[in-house]
């Protein structure tokens, strides 16, 4: 077990509105505690990992190898309301999205307190969200595809941010 462990260099809360996949919340998750996150929020119909009868979901739980015990998370069910209320108290809102507003993520000059959106499987980050953000970052793409898999794009984004 490596006992030096790394400050995190800001403070990061990750907001997974309307993820689809339980296996992508679950190794969010388990990649999320490897980068120190301070909180998950969940909202909309991103599953949860406990579900609705109140027991542990083993799917979650399974890719997540038990971080959704580790990470303070809590599910939002306005979660415009949230970004509102984290921006009045001095987070800087970023999204993970392609857009014409988008920056390359290494070009990002990241704040103490980060708040990062990520986006839908298919559809993305919504333009609600994107139009309360202070910045909206894309992590550039070398081969045929246009996307990466959420879980993915979240890792490379909190590799940066947290260093």
């Amino acid at each position: 077990m490596n006992t030096d462990m790394k400050k995190q260099s800001c403070e990061i809360i990750l907001i997974l509105p309307d993820i689809r996949s339980a296996h992508n919340v679950g190794a969010i998750f388990r990649t999320a505690d490897a980068f120190g996150v301070s909180k998950i929020i969940i909202s909309g119909y991103t599953p949860s990992p406990i579900d609705r009868f109140g027991r542990e979901r083993s799917d979650i739980s399974k890719a997540s190898l038990g971080a959704q015990n580790t990470i303070p998370w809590e599910d939002v069910e306005d979660v415009i309301s949230y970004i509102k209320d984290k921006k009045d108290n001095g987070f800087e809102i970023v999204s993970l999205e392609q857009s014409s507003e988008s920056v390359e993520i290494s070009k990002y000059n990241k704040k103490e307190k980060v708040l990062l959106v990520v986006g839908n499987e298919i559809k993305g980050v919504d333009e609600e969200v994107l139009n309360l953000s202070d910045q909206i970052l894309e992590i550039p793409m070398m081969g045929q595809k246009e996307s990466m898999n959420v879980s993915v794009s979240t890792g490379i984004a909190l590799y940066v941010l947290s260093n």
